[in-house]
C-alpha cells in the first residue's frame, strides 16, 4: 500500500464492490477522489453489474475526508477548485450511476465522508460510525457535500452537523435522522446484511431499479454544475491565513 491510496473493485454475480484505502485514516487526497469516481462510472455503465457496494478497508474510520496533506499544499484557487472537485466527481458518480449504490459504513465519517455515505442510496453502518462536518473548524464549509447531506437528513440536522462542527454525533442519531438505513453491533453483522439485500437487488429488474433511481434522485440534475461551483468556494476558503493555521494546528494535534 502507498501512501497515496488505493481503490480496487471486484465482480460476484451482477454484484461489483468498490473498495478505497488510505492509511491516514482512509482520508481522501485528489488523487483517489478521480480513481473513485472513475469506477463508480464504470461499474454503472456496466451491463454486466447490477448493484454496487461502496465500502472502505479498516475497522476504526470509514472516511476522514480530505486529505490535510494535500489541503496544506493548495497554492492557488483553481488548485483549491481541482481538489474539491474530486468530491463532487464521486457524488455526482453516485447520483448518475443507473443502478443502487449501497455503502457500509464501519467506521467513523468525517466531511466528504459523510458526503459519501449520505449519496449511498441504502447505507448500513454500525454503532462505530458516529459522524462529524468538521470543516467550519478549520475555516471552511462542507460546501460540496452539503446538497448530498441535507437532501438525506434534512435542512435542520444539516445545521446541526455543520455548525456544531467539533462534535460527533452518534451512528444512532445517524439513522434517526435518515442517513443510514440500519445500524449493526459489528462489522461483520453489518456485512452480512449489505450482501444479503446486494444478492436480492442483483436478482431484481435492472431496469426498474434504474427508474426508481432516476426517480429518488429528482430535481438533482444540476448538482453536475452546483458542485463545482462549491467545490471553488471551499477551493478559495483554503487559502486564509485562518484556514492554513487551523489545519496545521489538526495536523499536530494527529501527530
Amino acid at each position: 500500500m502507498t501512501d497515496i491510496g488505493t481503490v480496487s473493485t471486484s465482480h460476484s454475480n451482477g454484484i461489483a464492490t468498490i473498495t478505497f484505502f488510505h492509511p491516514q485514516s482512509n482520508s481522501l487526497p485528489g488523487a483517489l477522489l478521480r480513481k473513485l469516481a472513475s469506477e463508480i462510472e464504470t461499474e454503472g455503465n456496466n451491463p454486466d453489474i447490477k448493484v454496487i457496494v461502496l465500502r472502505s478497508l479498516g475497522a476504526k474510520a470509514f472516511c476522514a475526508g480530505a486529505s490535510f496533506d494535500e489541503l496544506i499544499s493548495i497554492q492557488t484557487i483553481e488548485e483549491g477548485k481541482k481538489f474539491f472537485s474530486g468530491f463532487a466527481m464521486v457524488i455526482n458518480a453516485m447520483r448518475r450511476a443507473p443502478k443502487f449504490v449501497l455503502v457500509g459504513v464501519q467506521g467513523k465519517a468525517v466531511g466528504g465522508g459523510v458526503g459519501i455515505a449520505c449519496s449511498g442510496d441504502y447505507t448500513f453502518a454500525t454503532t462505530e460510525a458516529a459522524v462529524k462536518l468538521s470543516e467550519l473548524a478549520v475555516g471552511i464549509g462542507p460546501f460540496v457535500v452539503g446538497p448530498a447531506v441535507e437532501r438525506k437528513i434534512g435542512t435542520s440536522a444539516f445545521c446541526q452537523l455543520t455548525i456544531a462542527a467539533t462534535e460527533w454525533q452518534t451512528a444512532q442519531w445517524a439513522r434517526e435522522k435518515g442517513m443510514y438505513m440500519d445500524v449493526f453491533e459489528d462489522i461483520p453483522q453489518m456485512e452480512n446484511a449489505l450482501n444479503a439485500l446486494a444478492e436480492k437487488l442483483a436478482l431484481s429488474n435492472p431496469e426498474a431499479m434504474k427508474m426508481l433511481k432516476k426517480v429518488m434522485w429528482h430535481e438533482t440534475e444540476h448538482w453536475d454544475t452546483l458542485l463545482i461551483e462549491r467545490a471553488e468556494m471551499s477551493g478559495r476558503l483554503v487559502l486564509s491565513d485562518f484556514t492554513r493555521k487551523a489545519i496545521n494546528k489538526f495536523k499536530e494535534k494527529a501527530k
